[in-house]
């Protein structure tokens, strides 16, 4: 017991460590991108209840949400079962949370029920992406490695549920055969159970033993695969959500520098503290002028498609697609970030997320109907990054199209977008003859 007890310990110890350097190099990025504060804590946090939490979004696809939705709350149940494993390794006991009496009962049996239902789940999601051609599995952006990394992750789920549920058999037969009393309740173990063949006392521990080594030791090595594949929303997605935005989808965030000028012209003698700081870049031309919530979204992005799937510029055969632009945003980091923390932020590879990763004609497919955000099941906000990088293009380089310079060109001359005179604005009024009557 006590060497069970020793490689136990060493194992979660070199899988804290492996996490930790892992997680420690990803958020060490955040420091390169833009700060912005967090308000109406209690507005977020129901948010998370409704999104995150209940999975009020991924109803839009029923069957399918319902299934996504069960895997969902299976891992939050099963994740207290995991957690009782790790307290068994490392004190050398079994099942020690049976304390809890009925509680533990009924965590057991919603556990062992949510491992048939999520084994089944998986099944049914393999089954969908090996042999139905589902669109918003598809584009230009998905590589092969992107349908390797997603069959390769429910591969693992799928592992995970199979020796969950092999774990429970086992203990429920050795329990059986040496008489004594089963902690906890297992409805589909206690089932198959049932119709295994007879086996010896050591054959059924040996089983048992296998089982809950082989799915804690697969549970520790997906914790630390999951950084590194488009699944890392599983550890990314609530937080997300509390940190998204909260405002109305069609509402564009005024950026404080032009916000300044603006009331300088209107009242010249207001005062303005002055500063020796450099005037601030417009816009986002790389990752590190994202904002950190704007970074977040493309870490919670698990390419499932549904943004793409319902963009209107996509649809109609543009290049633009809502979950490109989050896949890049990652990947952008994932290049840039390493040479940014060995000489700071104004390193610089020649490459860019505008030009490199992001075109012109991508940003301007954007008709900006908020589609994409609306239908994202953790609240990711495509739209945002769309307008700073179009907002770069605007203000720093002058690069909008001519139908755009025109309308700002009249704006700037004549007040509005039409090419007329303020004094002929009200010309069109004349043939309603408004004064017959007076």
């Amino acid at each position: 017991m006590i060497i069970k007890q020793i490689f136990f310990a060493l194992a979660l110890l070199i899988t804290l460590l492996i996490f930790g350097y892992t997680m420690r190099r990803i958020f060490y990025y955040f420091r390169f991108t833009k700060k912005v504060p967090l308000h109406n804590i209690p507005r977020r946090i129901m948010v998370t209840l409704q999104v995150a939490i209940a999975q009020t979004k991924i109803f839009r696809h029923p069957v399918m949400g319902l299934l996504h939705a069960l895997v969902f709350w299976g891992f939050l149940v099963i994740l207290l079962g995991s957690i009782e494993m790790v307290v068994d390794g490392l004190a050398g006991v079994e099942r020690s949370f049976r304390v809890l009496g009925p509680v533990y009962d009924f965590l057991m049996a919603s556990g062992d029920i949510f491992a048939a239902i999520i084994t089944i789940a998986i099944l049914v999601f393999l089954f969908r992406r090996l042999f139905l051609k589902v669109k918003r599995f598809y584009g230009t952006e998905m590589k092969p490695v992107s349908k390797a990394d997603a069959n390769m992750a429910l591969s693992f789920i799928l592992i995970l549920m199979i020796t969950l549920l092999g774990m429970n058999v086992f203990y429920v037969i050795h329990t059986q055969q040496i008489g004594a009393g089963q902690a906890g309740v297992y409805p589909v173990s206690a089932w198959i159970a049932s119709l295994m063949p007879e086996l010896s006392e050591q054959t059924v521990w040996f089983w048992h033993e296998f089982n809950w080594w082989f799915h804690i030791l697969l549970v520790f090595a997906f914790a630390n695969v999951l950084p590194y594949s488009k699944h890392f929303h599983v550890f990314m997605s609530v937080p997300n959500v509390f940190v998204s935005r909260i405002s109305p989808l069609g509402y564009a965030e005024n950026m404080e520098s032009i916000t300044k000028e603006v009331k300088l012209m209107l009242d010249p003698a207001a005062a303005i503290a002055p500063s020796d700081a450099a005037p601030a870049k417009f816009g986002v031309s790389d990752v590190e002028d994202v904002s950190w919530v704007n970074y977040m979204n493309a870490l919670s992005c698990t390419e499932c498609g549904r943004c793409t799937a319902v963009c209107p510029a996509n649809i109609t055969g543009k290049l633009l697609s809502p979950r490109k632009i989050m896949m890049d945003v990652r990947a952008r980091m994932k290049e840039k970030g390493p040479g940014m923390i060995r000489e700071g932020s104004n390193y610089s590879d020649g490459k860019s997320l505008l030009y490199n990763y992001i075109t012109e004609e991508e940003l301007w497919a954007c008709t900006m109907c908020n589609a994409c955000a609306q239908e994202c099941p953790v609240n990711i906000n495509q739209p945002a990054i769309i307008l700073d990088l179009r907002r770069y293009l605007v203000l720093e380089k002058s690069a909008a199209p001519a139908g755009l310079n025109t309308a700002f060109t009249n704006i700037e001359n004549n007040g509005a977008p039409w090419q007329f005179s303020p004094q002929d604005r009200l010309n069109w009024a004349n043939e309603l003859y408004l004064n017959d009557h007076l």
